[in-house]
């Protein structure tokens, strides 16, 4: 059990933290309650035993694996401040990707559809930049659209949240741009089992099967609620762009495509429907 006595000061701590620099910070920073600037102001404040404690607890949390945006319940994502907790997926910067690409297509008082929206990262980034927008974003997860809403009203979004387990809710509603950031690690993936992956909520990464199962959902029943020429677009996993390319050309989509991340990866692949259903 990793320990820091009280007595210890504040500007000592970079060099008494086991982590990495970033990380040290993160956490000294919430657990007294300060600012980045506030390590520097108070350099030769000293830790009360309270202060210590709280600081070992979160340092030990963290050595043992737990993802410092649960620990501090916060990350951001495409600017903005989201809470984030173990019903949710944690935000990365991969899906401001999804983001960007759906704010090109959605058109001027669009409507749009999050599905499997978690903390309501993609929905809410895309409702706080297109305020004319109509944003819907739903989960099966009651505790997940808890989170969301939370953010959304945090971040002064406007998004409709729906209880539903992928389309089963919205049976007859139409959009112009449907987004997914769905489960889509294969059942028994090495890396399910490493990282933060152990502690994020195995539903929201694997489909417990091929890790194609709640695309093939999502690319089968989109057309019924697009709108005519509109936009499906999908993240998925690193090697998956090919198969979920085909499963859009099988299905009648045009203007197939796939789209690369920071890292040169396609994250991201998508088409449009030619009409109406």
């Amino acid at each position: 059990m990793w320990t820091i006595g009280a007595g210890a000061r504040v500007g000592a701590l970079q060099s008494l933290l086991p982590l990495d620099p970033l990380e040290n910070r993160i956490l000294a920073c919430h657990a007294l309650g300060i600012t980045r600037i506030g390590l520097i102001t108070q350099s030769e404040r000293v830790l009360s035993a309270p202060e210590a404690g709280a600081l070992a607890a979160l340092v030990q949390r963290r050595l043992a694996g737990e993802p410092i945006a649960y620990i501090v319940g916060r990350r951001e994502f495409y600017g903005l401040d989201f809470a984030v907790n173990p019903a949710v997926l944690i935000p990365r910067p991969d899906t401001e990707l999804l983001v960007e690409l759906a704010l090109e297509r959605l058109p001027v008082r669009g409507r749009m559809l999050d599905m499997g929206t978690g903390s309501g990262a993609i929905a809410v980034a895309v409702a706080h930049t297109r305020p004319d927008a109509g944003v819907t974003a739903l989960d099966v997860s009651a505790a997940a659209l808890e989170v969301a809403r939370t953010n959304a009203q945090a971040n002064r979004a406007v998004v409709r949240f729906v209880q539903s387990d992928w389309f089963g809710a919205i049976a007859g509603e139409s959009f112009d741009l449907i987004v997914a950031n769905p489960p889509y690690i294969a059942d028994g993936d090495v890396h399910l089992a490493q990282g933060d992956l152990r502690f994020e909520p195995v539903g929201a990464l694997t489909d417990h099967a091929d890790g194609l199962s709640a695309l093939r959902t999502i690319v089968a029943g989109a057309p019924h609620h697009l709108a005519a020429a509109g936009w499906l677009l999908m993240e998925h996993g690193y090697d998956q762009a090919a198969q979920v390319r085909a499963l859009l050309a099988e299905g009648g989509y045009r203007e197939v495509q796939s789209w690369r991340d920071l890292a040169g990866i396609e994250r991201v692949s998508g088409a449009r429907i030619g009409g109406a259903i």
